[in-house]
Order: C-alpha cells, then structure tokens, then sequence
C-alpha cells in the first residue's frame, strides 16, 4: 500500500485526533489553572470562566455532531459506534460531567467570589478518565487498520468527517 492510499484509510482518525488532542489539552489548561494561577497567564477569573466555557460548548457541540451525523453511519458496521455500545455510553459518562461544569460555570457567573479552586478541579477529576479514554478510543477505532474490517476506501471516502 501507498504511503497516499495509508492517508486515505487513516483520514477519519487524523481529523478525529486533531479535534480529540485539542479538547485534552483544553481540558488539561481548565485543570492546571483551576488554582488561580490563570492570574500569572494575564487572565482574571472571569476570563478563565468563559475559557471553561468555550470548552464546555465545543465538546457539547462536537458529540452533538457526532452523535446525529456521524456515529450512525459508522454504527451500521461497527459496533463500538452502535446506539448502545461503548462511545455513546461514554458519551453519556461525558455529558453528566459537562452538565456539573455548566452549573458550577453559571453558579460561579452569577457569584465570582463563591468560585473554588478545589470545587472546580473536582468537578473536571469527576469525567476526565472517561472523557480521555473516549477520546483515545475513538481516534484508535477510526485507525485504517481497523477500518478495512468494516468499508471499502471508496466507502471510507464517503463518511463525512
């Protein structure tokens, strides 16, 4: 197989990876400036929450897509995408989490001096291990290896992502 045909079978999972490293890395920065040191990166709070925010909202929106547009095409062939397999399982782990972070967010919007370091790393302690085994997950489903079980490149080619 060509380099350029290795490409094509792996598109799904590199453009997968891409959305999936930044969310880690979002998720990563919410965590480590939980603490108040978003002051030393010339953010106040109100920045780090509408930070947090953003985060919230693209995930959300990111497994909207996904679950409407994407995940049921794929699940016709492949289980773990199925309705009641393991990534809308983890979806749901996933969405409960970011549930408990936009209260906390609207909560800490309507009263900044309530807002808890410790309250906020807990929340986010509280679904990182599903959030980034779904994510690690996912990208290694969408890998080209695994794909020729499933679709012809032709079909793979199809799959909007």
């Amino acid at each position: 197989m060509t380099s350029y045909e290795e490409r094509k079978w792996n598109r799904l999972s590199e453009r997968m990876s891409t959305f999936h490293e930044w969310f880690k890395q979002e998720f990563n920065n919410l965590h480590e400036l939980a603490d108040g040191s978003f002051n030393n990166r010339g953010m106040n709070l109100t920045l780090y929450l509408h930070s947090a925010r953003q985060f919230e909202h693209s995930l959300t929106s990111h497994h909207t897509i996904e679950e409407r547009h994407i995940f049921p095409v794929l699940g016709k062939r492949m289980p773990s995408f199925a309705a009641d397999h393991e990534h809308l399982k983890s979806h749901q782990g996933i969405h409960d989490g970011l549930e408990s972070l936009a209260k906390l967010l609207h909560k800490w919007k309507q009263d900044p001096s309530t807002y808890s370091p410790e309250e906020m790393r807990a929340c986010l302690d509280g679904f990182k291990d599903v959030l980034f085994t779904h994510l690690d997950q996912e990208v290694a489903d969408l890998q080209g290896e695994n794909m020729k079980k499933y679709w012809t490149l032709k079909e793979l080619e199809s799959i909007p992502i």
